[in-house]
């Protein structure tokens, strides 16, 4: 069962308060503090993160002992992770559909890569079926997300071939539904200040405290569902 604090652009610009996500999401107990790594990130841009910056993240994590990961969105990217010495990918929605090339490029260094289909509109899935290195996450490109746009939600989410959960949703209540079905991976957008104006994802996370409670009763229910099997 992974937990992943998303803390992506929700620093604002600001790397200083990064460290400070890094250090909240580890003691509301996520097992990765994630980033976005292309995105936004021209000159003067929220998300300027050069190698200096990449090697600084990861020195922080690494302090905190919670995993870094990130979103890897362009070719340039690619490299930053590398950089960073990033042990797994995300591949998000946006470079499933605008990008494929680079998905395979990814792909076939043969780490484990969890891959959110929130833009995936064909059926089945778009790198072939899921296997011990290849995780597909379900999640809706909507922001925020509403119960009703969960019209696919999986029932079960092994049988269905989807590893995993990435949410758009306000509160922590489509997590647990989710860990109730046998998710084996939660992603959720993480915050310090949801009132925060700067970007739209504050708005849809989750504070330190949110965090806390979606990683205790996320636990407990993941617990049960191994004890019964999952019917």
């Amino acid at each position: 069962m992974l937990f992943v604090a998303e803390i992506g652009m929700n620093h604002d610009g600001n790397f200083d308060l990064a460290y400070e996500l890094i250090r909240q999401a580890k003691a509301a107990g996520a097992d990765i503090a994630k980033f976005q790594f292309g995105w936004r990130d021209g000159v003067g841009e929220i998300n300027r993160i050069d190698r200096a910056r990449a090697r600084q993240l990861r020195e922080w994590c690494d302090y905190w002992d919670i995993e870094m990961m990130a979103s890897v969105i362009t070719e340039p990217a690619l490299e930053l992770a590398h950089e960073a010495r990033l042990e797994r990918y995300k591949i998000a929605s946006r470079t499933v559909r605008d990008n494929p090339a680079l998905c395979r490029q990814i792909l076939a260094e043969r780490k484990e890569t969890f891959v959110s289909l929130g833009m995936w509109e064909q059926g089945g899935f778009p790198f072939g079926d899921p296997d011990g290195s290849l995780h597909y996450i379900y999640c809706r490109s909507a922001y925020p997300t509403y119960p009703e746009d969960l019209d696919n939600f999986p029932t079960r989410f092994e049988r269905s071939g989807y590893f995993g959960y990435s949410d758009h949703m306000h509160g922590i209540e489509g997590c647990l539904l989710a860990v109730a079905r046998d998710a084996q991976y939660i992603e959720k957008h993480f915050t310090l200040n949801r009132t925060s104006a700067v970007i739209r994802d504050h708005v849809l996370s989750a504070t330190p405290a949110e965090f806390a409670e979606l990683t205790k009763l996320g636990g407990a229910i993941a617990k049960l569902v191994a004890e019964i099997g999952g019917d």
